[in-house]
Protein backbone atom coordinates (compact mmCIF):
# COMPACT_ATOMS: atom_id res chain seq x y z
CA UNK A 1 0.00 0.00 0.00
CA UNK A 2 2.86 2.41 0.90
CA UNK A 3 4.56 1.74 -2.42
CA UNK A 4 1.33 2.52 -4.30
CA UNK A 5 0.92 5.79 -2.41
CA UNK A 6 4.51 6.71 -3.15
CA UNK A 7 4.02 6.00 -6.84
CA UNK A 8 0.83 8.06 -6.88
CA UNK A 9 2.60 11.00 -5.20
CA UNK A 10 5.43 10.76 -7.73
CA UNK A 11 2.98 10.88 -10.63
CA UNK A 12 1.15 13.83 -9.10
CA UNK A 13 4.43 15.66 -8.71
CA UNK A 14 5.34 15.01 -12.34
CA UNK A 15 1.93 16.23 -13.52
CA UNK A 16 2.34 19.39 -11.43
CA UNK A 17 5.79 19.98 -12.93
CA UNK A 18 4.44 19.58 -16.46
CA UNK A 19 1.61 22.00 -15.80
CA UNK A 20 4.05 24.54 -14.38
CA UNK A 21 6.26 24.13 -17.44
CA UNK A 22 3.30 24.91 -19.67
CA UNK A 23 2.51 28.23 -18.00
CA UNK A 24 5.89 29.36 -16.69
CA UNK A 25 9.06 29.85 -18.74
CA UNK A 26 12.08 28.02 -17.29
CA UNK A 27 14.41 30.03 -15.08
CA UNK A 28 17.85 30.88 -16.48
CA UNK A 29 20.17 27.92 -16.16
CA UNK A 30 17.36 25.53 -15.20
CA UNK A 31 17.66 22.02 -16.62
CA UNK A 32 14.77 21.66 -19.06
CA UNK A 33 15.84 18.37 -20.59
CA UNK A 34 13.43 16.35 -18.48
CA UNK A 35 10.50 18.57 -19.41
CA UNK A 36 11.39 18.45 -23.10
CA UNK A 37 11.73 14.68 -22.91
CA UNK A 38 8.30 14.36 -21.30
CA UNK A 39 6.72 16.53 -23.99
CA UNK A 40 8.41 14.51 -26.73
CA UNK A 41 7.14 11.25 -25.25
CA UNK A 42 3.60 12.60 -24.98
CA UNK A 43 3.68 13.98 -28.53
CA UNK A 44 5.11 10.74 -29.90
CA UNK A 45 2.46 8.65 -28.14
CA UNK A 46 -0.32 10.91 -29.42
CA UNK A 47 1.09 10.87 -32.96
CA UNK A 48 1.28 7.09 -32.97
CA UNK A 49 -2.28 6.92 -31.69
CA UNK A 50 -3.48 9.29 -34.40
CA UNK A 51 -1.69 7.31 -37.12
CA UNK A 52 -3.13 4.05 -35.79
CA UNK A 53 -6.61 5.55 -35.69
CA UNK A 54 -6.19 6.85 -39.23
CA UNK A 55 -5.06 3.42 -40.47
CA UNK A 56 -8.00 1.72 -38.75
CA UNK A 57 -10.47 4.16 -40.29
CA UNK A 58 -8.93 3.61 -43.71
CA UNK A 59 -9.05 -0.17 -43.31
CA UNK A 60 -12.63 -0.05 -42.06
CA UNK A 61 -13.65 2.10 -45.02
CA UNK A 62 -12.01 -0.39 -47.39
CA UNK A 63 -13.86 -3.32 -45.79
CA UNK A 64 -17.17 -1.47 -45.97
CA UNK A 65 -16.59 -0.77 -49.67
CA UNK A 66 -15.86 -4.44 -50.33
CA UNK A 67 -18.95 -5.50 -48.39
CA UNK A 68 -21.09 -3.05 -50.34
CA UNK A 69 -19.66 -4.38 -53.61
CA UNK A 70 -20.42 -7.99 -52.66
CA UNK A 71 -23.93 -7.01 -51.57
CA UNK A 72 -24.55 -5.29 -54.91
CA UNK A 73 -23.07 -8.23 -56.83
CA UNK A 74 -24.97 -11.01 -55.04
CA UNK A 75 -28.04 -9.18 -53.76
CA UNK A 76 -27.33 -10.61 -50.29
CA UNK A 77 -27.02 -8.17 -47.38
CA UNK A 78 -25.90 -9.22 -43.90
CA UNK A 79 -27.59 -7.09 -41.23
CA UNK A 80 -26.44 -8.64 -37.97
CA UNK A 81 -23.59 -10.99 -37.08
CA UNK A 82 -22.17 -12.48 -33.89
CA UNK A 83 -19.57 -15.11 -33.09
CA UNK A 84 -18.64 -17.13 -30.01
CA UNK A 85 -15.55 -19.30 -29.71
CA UNK A 86 -15.01 -22.29 -27.44
CA UNK A 87 -11.63 -23.96 -26.99
CA UNK A 88 -12.08 -27.75 -27.01
CA UNK A 89 -8.38 -28.57 -26.85
CA UNK A 90 -7.62 -31.28 -24.30
CA UNK A 91 -4.36 -31.79 -22.44
CA UNK A 92 -3.54 -34.75 -24.65
CA UNK A 93 -4.12 -32.65 -27.77
CA UNK A 94 -1.89 -29.88 -26.45
CA UNK A 95 0.93 -32.35 -25.95
CA UNK A 96 0.54 -33.39 -29.59
CA UNK A 97 0.43 -29.73 -30.77
CA UNK A 98 -3.21 -30.06 -31.81
CA UNK A 99 -5.69 -27.24 -31.32
CA UNK A 100 -9.45 -27.79 -31.50
CA UNK A 101 -11.81 -24.79 -31.56
CA UNK A 102 -15.59 -24.64 -31.96
CA UNK A 103 -17.03 -21.43 -33.41
CA UNK A 104 -20.71 -20.57 -33.09
CA UNK A 105 -21.92 -18.09 -35.69
CA UNK A 106 -25.24 -16.26 -35.90
CA UNK A 107 -26.24 -13.91 -38.68
CA UNK A 108 -29.32 -12.44 -40.27
CA UNK A 109 -29.85 -10.69 -43.55
CA UNK A 110 -31.85 -10.58 -46.72
CA UNK A 111 -31.64 -11.32 -50.40
CA UNK A 112 -33.87 -8.72 -52.02
CA UNK A 113 -37.37 -9.56 -50.73
CA UNK A 114 -36.40 -12.75 -48.83
CA UNK A 115 -35.27 -12.49 -45.19
CA UNK A 116 -33.26 -15.21 -43.45
CA UNK A 117 -31.52 -16.08 -40.18
CA UNK A 118 -28.63 -18.52 -39.89
CA UNK A 119 -27.00 -20.33 -37.00
CA UNK A 120 -24.10 -22.68 -37.65
CA UNK A 121 -21.20 -24.29 -35.82
CA UNK A 122 -17.74 -24.46 -37.34
CA UNK A 123 -15.22 -26.92 -35.93
CA UNK A 124 -11.56 -26.11 -36.58
CA UNK A 125 -8.76 -28.59 -35.93
CA UNK A 126 -5.20 -27.39 -36.36
CA UNK A 127 -1.93 -29.24 -36.05
CA UNK A 128 1.63 -28.42 -37.04
CA UNK A 129 0.99 -29.29 -40.69
CA UNK A 130 -2.58 -28.34 -41.56
CA UNK A 131 -5.84 -26.66 -40.59
CA UNK A 132 -9.21 -28.28 -41.28
CA UNK A 133 -12.67 -26.76 -40.88
CA UNK A 134 -16.08 -28.41 -41.03
CA UNK A 135 -19.62 -27.21 -40.37
CA UNK A 136 -21.07 -29.51 -37.72
CA UNK A 137 -24.53 -27.95 -37.45
CA UNK A 138 -26.63 -25.60 -39.59
CA UNK A 139 -30.02 -24.08 -38.84
CA UNK A 140 -31.83 -21.82 -41.32
CA UNK A 141 -34.92 -19.77 -40.54
CA UNK A 142 -36.74 -18.13 -43.44
CA UNK A 143 -39.39 -15.50 -43.04
CA UNK A 144 -42.75 -16.65 -44.47
CA UNK A 145 -42.84 -16.07 -48.23
CA UNK A 146 -45.08 -16.97 -51.13
CA UNK A 147 -42.26 -19.10 -52.56
CA UNK A 148 -43.14 -22.65 -51.53
CA UNK A 149 -40.13 -23.98 -53.48
CA UNK A 150 -37.79 -22.65 -50.79
CA UNK A 151 -39.10 -24.84 -47.97
CA UNK A 152 -37.80 -28.13 -49.37
CA UNK A 153 -34.55 -26.50 -50.47
CA UNK A 154 -33.85 -25.10 -46.99
CA UNK A 155 -34.41 -28.52 -45.40
CA UNK A 156 -31.98 -30.06 -47.88
CA UNK A 157 -29.32 -27.40 -47.19
CA UNK A 158 -29.67 -27.96 -43.43
CA UNK A 159 -29.40 -31.72 -43.83
CA UNK A 160 -26.23 -31.42 -45.90
CA UNK A 161 -24.88 -28.55 -43.78
CA UNK A 162 -24.01 -26.85 -47.06
CA UNK A 163 -23.76 -23.12 -46.42
CA UNK A 164 -22.27 -22.35 -49.83
CA UNK A 165 -25.11 -24.10 -51.65
CA UNK A 166 -27.67 -22.15 -49.62
CA UNK A 167 -26.28 -18.72 -50.53
CA UNK A 168 -25.55 -19.62 -54.15
CA UNK A 169 -28.97 -21.13 -54.82
CA UNK A 170 -30.79 -18.37 -52.95
CA UNK A 171 -29.04 -15.77 -55.11
CA UNK A 172 -30.01 -17.42 -58.41
CA UNK A 173 -33.52 -18.24 -57.19
CA UNK A 174 -34.18 -14.59 -56.40
CA UNK A 175 -32.70 -13.52 -59.74
CA UNK A 176 -35.11 -15.82 -61.59
CA UNK A 177 -38.04 -14.55 -59.50
CA UNK A 178 -37.15 -10.97 -60.35
CA UNK A 179 -36.81 -11.85 -64.03
CA UNK A 180 -40.22 -13.55 -64.05
CA UNK A 181 -41.76 -10.55 -62.34
CA UNK A 182 -40.26 -8.09 -64.84
CA UNK A 183 -41.34 -10.24 -67.79
CA UNK A 184 -44.95 -10.59 -66.64
CA UNK A 185 -45.15 -6.89 -65.82
CA UNK A 186 -43.83 -5.90 -69.23
CA UNK A 187 -46.38 -8.05 -71.09
CA UNK A 188 -49.20 -6.80 -68.88
CA UNK A 189 -48.29 -3.20 -69.69
CA UNK A 190 -47.86 -3.94 -73.40
CA UNK A 191 -51.02 -6.06 -73.81
CA UNK A 192 -53.34 -4.98 -70.97
CA UNK A 193 -56.48 -6.46 -72.54
CA UNK A 194 -55.01 -9.85 -73.37
CA UNK A 195 -52.77 -10.51 -70.35
CA UNK A 196 -54.21 -11.24 -66.91
CA UNK A 197 -52.18 -11.67 -63.70
CA UNK A 198 -54.39 -13.03 -60.94
CA UNK A 199 -51.84 -12.24 -58.20
CA UNK A 200 -50.17 -9.22 -59.76
CA UNK A 201 -46.68 -9.14 -61.24
CA UNK A 202 -45.40 -11.49 -58.50
CA UNK A 203 -47.73 -14.22 -59.70
CA UNK A 204 -46.34 -17.51 -61.01
CA UNK A 205 -49.13 -17.73 -63.60
CA UNK A 206 -50.04 -15.53 -66.54
CA UNK A 207 -53.35 -15.85 -68.35
CA UNK A 208 -53.77 -14.96 -72.03
CA UNK A 209 -57.34 -14.35 -73.19
CA UNK A 210 -58.89 -13.57 -76.52
CA UNK A 211 -61.80 -11.10 -76.49
CA UNK A 212 -63.10 -12.66 -79.71
CA UNK A 213 -63.21 -16.17 -78.19
CA UNK A 214 -65.06 -16.09 -74.85
CA UNK A 215 -64.08 -18.91 -72.52
CA UNK A 216 -60.83 -19.60 -74.35
CA UNK A 217 -57.68 -18.97 -72.30
CA UNK A 218 -54.04 -20.01 -72.30
CA UNK A 219 -52.37 -20.14 -68.89
CA UNK A 220 -48.60 -19.97 -68.54
CA UNK A 221 -47.39 -21.62 -65.32
CA UNK A 222 -43.84 -20.47 -64.59
CA UNK A 223 -42.25 -22.29 -61.67
CA UNK A 224 -38.68 -21.93 -60.43
CA UNK A 225 -37.21 -25.19 -59.22
CA UNK A 226 -34.11 -26.02 -57.19
CA UNK A 227 -32.75 -29.50 -57.86
CA UNK A 228 -30.92 -31.86 -55.48
CA UNK A 229 -27.57 -30.21 -56.16
CA UNK A 230 -28.92 -26.70 -55.64
CA UNK A 231 -29.10 -25.78 -59.32
CA UNK A 232 -31.89 -23.30 -60.06
CA UNK A 233 -33.93 -23.90 -63.20
CA UNK A 234 -37.09 -22.32 -64.64
CA UNK A 235 -39.92 -24.66 -65.59
CA UNK A 236 -42.69 -23.32 -67.82
CA UNK A 237 -45.86 -25.19 -68.75
CA UNK A 238 -48.86 -24.31 -70.85
CA UNK A 239 -52.39 -25.07 -69.70
CA UNK A 240 -55.44 -24.59 -71.89
CA UNK A 241 -58.92 -23.58 -70.82
CA UNK A 242 -61.20 -24.35 -73.74
CA UNK A 243 -65.00 -24.70 -73.94
CA UNK A 244 -66.22 -28.26 -74.47
CA UNK A 245 -67.68 -27.34 -77.85
CA UNK A 246 -64.27 -26.19 -79.07
CA UNK A 247 -62.68 -29.44 -77.93
CA UNK A 248 -65.22 -31.44 -79.90
CA UNK A 249 -64.45 -29.42 -83.03
CA UNK A 250 -60.68 -29.89 -82.66
CA UNK A 251 -60.39 -32.97 -84.87
CA UNK A 252 -56.62 -32.58 -85.36
CA UNK A 253 -55.85 -32.50 -81.63
CA UNK A 254 -54.20 -29.08 -81.76
CA UNK A 255 -55.38 -28.17 -78.27
CA UNK A 256 -54.28 -31.51 -76.85
CA UNK A 257 -50.75 -31.19 -78.24
CA UNK A 258 -50.43 -27.48 -77.38
CA UNK A 259 -48.39 -28.04 -74.16
CA UNK A 260 -45.83 -30.16 -76.01
CA UNK A 261 -45.62 -27.65 -78.85
CA UNK A 262 -45.12 -24.91 -76.26
CA UNK A 263 -42.08 -26.67 -74.76
CA UNK A 264 -40.61 -27.15 -78.22
CA UNK A 265 -41.09 -23.47 -78.96
CA UNK A 266 -39.35 -22.54 -75.71
CA UNK A 267 -36.27 -24.47 -76.79
CA UNK A 268 -36.19 -22.66 -80.13
CA UNK A 269 -37.20 -19.07 -79.30
CA UNK A 270 -36.55 -18.70 -75.59
CA UNK A 271 -38.93 -17.58 -72.87
CA UNK A 272 -39.83 -14.01 -73.81
CA UNK A 273 -40.15 -14.60 -77.55
CA UNK A 274 -42.35 -17.66 -76.98
CA UNK A 275 -44.69 -15.82 -74.62
CA UNK A 276 -44.98 -12.88 -76.97
CA UNK A 277 -45.76 -15.14 -79.92
CA UNK A 278 -48.67 -16.68 -77.99
CA UNK A 279 -50.00 -13.29 -76.95
CA UNK A 280 -49.73 -11.93 -80.48
CA UNK A 281 -51.50 -14.93 -81.96
CA UNK A 282 -54.58 -14.30 -79.80
CA UNK A 283 -54.26 -10.53 -79.98
CA UNK A 284 -54.12 -10.61 -83.79
CA UNK A 285 -57.23 -12.79 -83.94
CA UNK A 286 -59.07 -10.31 -81.75
CA UNK A 287 -57.98 -7.40 -83.96
CA UNK A 288 -59.15 -9.19 -87.09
Amino acid sequence: MDSQRAEARALEAEITALRRACVEPPAPGEDTSRVRKSFREIYQADSEGWELSKDLRSHLGHLESELQFLSTLTGISIRHYSKKTEDLTSTEMTEKSIKKVLQRHRLSGDCHMITFQLEFQLLEIQNEESLSSVITDLSIIMEPTEYSELSEFVSRAEERRDLFMFFRSLHFFVEWCEYRKRTFKRFKEKYPEAVHLSEGASSSCMGIRSPSRPGFELVIVWRIQIDEEGKVLPKLDLLTKVPLQALELDKNGVIETAPLSFRTLLGVLGIEATLESLIKSLHTEASN
